[in-house]
């Protein structure tokens, strides 16, 4: 696949998303965010009145996980703020519910554990707009414990072994990497020339801010689910002290598209769209959004980061029915705190407020997000079905 030419490659990224949307019930719907808002729409549910923040727009359990400040510090964050918009937080919510639902019947849970996921993942989140600061998360879940773990104990031999090849590092071409036109290399290795973005990729240690930033070696990547299609490239660099000593650096520039998540405010939207992801990242993901930079290349919007060792996304493969609970009350939680930071204490009061007279008038998951999740639920079944019912016929 190194030798894939740009005119085949729409074809190519296309058939690899329908392939991983067909692996899992879960994997669909990670893959599916705008039928999940066309269906969202169509539902016979009226979402509460909410205080417009920025939300994520694409909620989902793999879009949380260990986001590296660059130092020593490590926290649970979103960390996919490609869909993110200036809307109602209660997409957020039911956003990520519909996975955690998802996954849980992946699971084999019984239809009961998903009533208990959904009652904590209120309560966490509820927790978390409430007091942003001194709020309870709840048990850690394992799987969260599990990142942290490895996070911490990560750096850039780790991220090296996973993503390069040895010698003076180089980008393996094959089925994740591929090669550059040459008009790509000429974009990059003038966006490499360029202050900003040296000084971008120097921040997140400050003892490099001496060195010299190198461009080593590019390529194009193929890499996500819902964000496949969109061009995306790997960069590496080496960051010279002198000439016996160097230190790498892998660089993640990812095309910003136009969000599918309803906007509540489009005129205070950024015309262009990476600068939506930064502003976004900075309100929801603060350690995320000091690592980003929009740019400007290939005649489209673009956003770079350097990809810290440390930040890795949650995976979970199997869910206990106690994990399950646990993971939905801390997530929410976090999540909760995303949007509680955004909001004054009055704004912070009144949403709670309402959200615990639903959960009241309810006995527990307010039917807004019961009915929300239940029906695109199955929806997400049937469109999953018939999604690997089109897979397996263009592969016979």
């Amino acid at each position: 696949m190194s030798s894939v030419p740009p005119c085949h490659r729409s074809d190519v990224l296309s058939a690899a998303r329908d392939a991983k949307m067909a692996r899992s019930a879960h994997a669909y719907v990670r893959g599916n965010t705008e039928r999940f808002y066309e269906w969202l729409a169509a539902a016979p549910v009226r979402l509460p009145a909410a205080p417009p923040v920025w939300i994520c727009g694409d909620c989902h359990l793999g879009n949380l996980g260990a986001i590296s400040d660059g130092d020593a510090g490590l926290e649970v964050h979103i960390r996919d703020l490609d869909q993110a918009v200036i809307g109602n937080p209660s997409y957020d919510l039911i956003r990520l519910g519909l996975s955690l639902a998802t996954a849980a019947r992946g699971s084999d849970l019984p239809g009961l554990a998903t009533m208990q996921i959904l009652d904590a993942m209120l309560d966490g989140y509820v927790a978390g707009i409430a007091d942003p600061v001194a709020g309870q998360a709840g048990v850690e879940p394992a799987a969260v414990k599990s990142v942290r773990r490895r996070a911490a104990r990560r750096g850039w031999k780790h991220l090296a072994r996973e993503r390069l090849d040895g010698g003076e590092p180089r980008l393996p071409l094959g089925d994740k990497f591929w090669a550059l036109t040459e008009s790509e290399r000429a974009a990059l290795d003038e966006l490499f020339s360029r202050a900003d973005v040296c000084d971008l990729v120097l921040s997140l240690d400050p003892s490099n801010r001496r060195r010299r930033v190198r461009l080593v070696d590019a390529a194009y990547w193929m890499k996500g689910c819902s964000s496949l299609g969109l061009r995306r490239y790997a960069v590496l660099v080496a960051l010279d002290r002198s000439r016996r000593r160097s230190r790498y650096a892998l660089v993640d520039i990812k095309e910003a598209v136009t969000s599918v998540a309803p906007n509540a405010h489009p005129e205070s939207m950024p015309a262009d769209d990476a600068e939506r992801v930064r502003r976004a990242a900075c309100a929801l993901s603060p350690f995320l959004g000091a690592r980003l930079l929009p740019v400007t290349m290939l005649g489209g919007s673009f956003f770079i980061r350097e990809l810290a060792p440390q930040d890795l996304k949650i995976e979970v493969d199997q869910f206990s029915r106690n994990e399950a609970v646990r993971a939905a009350r801390y997530l929410a939680f976090v999540v909760g705190v995303a949007h509680s930071r955004q909001m004054d204490a009055t704004t912070r009061a009144g949403w709670s407020e309402r959200l615990h007279a639903d959960a009241e008038r309810a006995h527990g998951t307010p039917t807004w997000l019961w009915s929300s999740v239940v029906a695109l639920a199955g929806q997400h079944e049937s469109g999953y079905l018939e999604h690997c019912r089109m897979v397996a016929s263009r592969a016979a």
